[in-house]
């Protein structure tokens, strides 16, 4: 299974709606997230920066949260997405 990060905010209203879907899924399947909060952490802050030019490329130029990366193959999305939506590409980096 790919490495799967999600990079979040604790206040954040979308990342918070996100949550349970991603539990959801990693109760449902194989797929397991790295989650890690960034607005309260300067070295997840330094890791999503990190991998900026991959979340640029699918997320309209800019780092925000929520967002989902496979660090293997850099496929990314940011936003909040239905849980079957999630599901798909989760399933994709498989």
């Amino acid at each position: 299974m790919a490495k799967l990060m999600m990079f979040h905010g604790r206040e954040c209203p979308h990342c918070g709606r996100m949550m349970p879907r991603v539990e959801k899924l990693e109760s449902e399947t194989a797929a397991r997230f790295d989650k890690r909060e960034v607005w309260h952490d300067e070295a997840n802050q330094d890791l999503m920066r990190s991998y900026q030019d991959a979340f640029k490329a699918k997320c309209g130029g800019q780092l925000r949260v929520p967002a989902f990366l496979n660090t293997e193959t850099l496929d990314a999305f940011c936003g909040e997405v239905e849980y079957e939506d999630l599901k798909a590409w989760a399933e994709r980096q498989a």
